[in-house]
């Protein structure tokens, strides 16, 4: 178990930098909304997605290279759109995650005279520090202990609900809609479930991190990658589960504050359980969040660095000191301003990022495919047939989707 646990990385900063605001909020909001009725949309949007993310590890473990440094080989076009995609959704992904944290923060420290915007502040400052100090290795470390505390604690705070429905309602009935807010809040949930496809980028530079401390082959990364991948869907079933069994049928309304949305959750799972279990749904809570903050903190400056060496001809080489400041204090200031002027709306900020990341999804899903089907990828090393055939119709899907989202 333990040299298992030693050869897992990347998938699960992958799980670290997925499971948060799409599984704490938005799958919480699905069951509380909807009861069970989107489950079968977040299933579907998980296995539709998978031969996305699926190639990233699967490329960068078989030519041993990023799959940025594989778009420049599709052409200058390719890299010039990710960039682009990056710069367009880099801002709001960092912003809506560090807010729930911020949330969080303030709720369980009951900081009450401090404002969201300063404690955002001060996430961003630590998680600077702590990517320009620790780097990988720490990164690394903290996500095994993080995703096996949020499991145990969301796995326990469901059964507790299954015999505990005092606001379950079976009776009551909300009809979900394709159309209105029903659509739109089905796109911002699937547009981060189970996470967004830029994730795929940020999990290849993880791998070849990982590769400098320790050679892995394709079956362990793959096996590393799947692990990471399918607890998330585990996890978004839970979270969806404990919305439906605590919220759906209740007369209680999810806030749009951050603050509120948050103690709402926490209450949430300690009704469940019981208050002993406060202390311990905090800590999870909180780390899981704290976690995908410093994730997407650390990829957005690894993922913009090479991506403009490459497009300078350039080699591609770590930023230095310098450097690494300038792209961390780039993202936490854009996230910051972001955060001071959506300050009183959680959801709509995260309804932002989400949908955002949803309409960028097919263009980034189909670089991937490029990436493998492209004839300098070894066919041998290529995905099972069934998983080709996947992808086809999940690009499709996404395709399909995002035109009926910005028609209706």
């Amino acid at each position: 178990m333990i040299k298992l646990l030693n050869k897992l990385g990347p998938g699960l900063l992958y799980a670290g930098a997925a499971v948060g605001v799409s599984h704490l909020v938005q799958s919480t909001k699905a069951g509380g909304y909807y009861g069970f009725q989107l489950l079968i949309f977040v299933v579907l949007a998980n296995i539709l997605k998978y031969p996305f993310f699926e190639f990233s590890p699967r490329y960068t473990i078989v030519k041993n290279e990023s799959v940025i440094e594989g778009y420049k080989k599709l052409g200058n076009w390719a890299i010039w759109l990710f960039l682009g995609l990056t710069i367009l959704t880099m801002f709001t992904i960092q912003a809506a995650v560090t807010i729930v944290t911020a949330s969080l923060t303030k709720n369980i420290f009951n900081l009450k005279s401090l404002d969201i915007s300063v404690i955002s502040t001060g996430i961003i400052l630590i998680c600077g520090i702590i990517i320009f100090i620790g780097r990988y290795k720490t990164l690394d470390l903290l996500m095994k202990f993080i995703i096996i505390l949020l499991s145990l604690s969301t796995i326990l705070a469901v059964l507790f609900a299954l015999n505990n429905t005092t606001y379950f309602n079976s009776e009551f009935v909300y009809p979900f809609q394709f159309e209105g807010h029903h659509l739109s809040f089905l796109i911002a949930l699937i547009g981060w479930m189970p996470a967004p496809i830029d994730i795929s980028i940020w999990q290849s530079i993880w791998n070849l991190e990982k590769q400098k401390t320790q050679h892995i082959d394709l079956k362990t990364s793959l096996l590393d990658f799947n692990i990471g991948y399918w607890s998330t869907l585990i996890l978004a079933i839970l979270f969806l589960s404990l919305g439906a069994l605590s919220f759906y049928g209740s007369d209680q309304e999810f806030s749009n504050k951050g603050t509120l949305f948050v103690n709402q959750v926490l209450e949430m799972y300690t009704s469940q359980i019981g208050q002993w279990s406060y202390p311990i749904i905090a800590i999870a809570a909180l780390t899981t969040m704290f976690s995908t903050t410093l994730t997407c903190f650390d990829a957005f400056p690894r993922t913009l660095s090479p991506t403009l060496q490459i497009l300078q001809n350039k080699k591609v080489k770590p930023p230095n000191h310098v450097q690494k400041i300038l792209w961390l204090s780039i993202v936490g200031i854009g996230a910051i301003i972001i955060i001071t002027f959506l300050i009183e709306n959680m959801t709509a900020m995260i309804k932002i990022a989400t949908i955002g990341s949803f309409l960028t999804a097919p263009i980034l899903a189909f670089l991937n495919y490029k990436l493998i089907y492209n004839k300098d990828f070894p066919i041998h090393s290529r995905p099972k047939l069934f998983v080709k055939y996947l992808a086809w119709i999940g690009l499709l899907g996404l395709v399909g989707l995002s035109i009926w989202f910005l028609i209706t």
